[in-house]
């Protein structure tokens, strides 16, 4: 994902995506995402995390 993905729930930076068996597909930041995971689970969604870019940011701007 980039920067220019965004979050479907509050316009954050997306760093997870959630693809519905229906062929659709989701955005959410990392806060969303984790507020969702377990509906998605329940939806049997495919989930891609990068949530670990986050750490990976922090740790180059310390």
């Amino acid at each position: 994902m980039t920067s220019a993905d965004r979050c479907d729930r509050c316009g954050a930076q997306a760093y997870i995506r959630a693809t519905l068996a229906s062929g659709g597909e989701l955005l959410f930041c990392a806060h969303h995402g984790r507020e969702h995971a377990q509906r998605l689970a329940q939806m049997d969604a495919v989930i891609h995390d990068e949530t670990a870019r986050l750490s990976e940011r922090s740790s180059v701007q310390a």
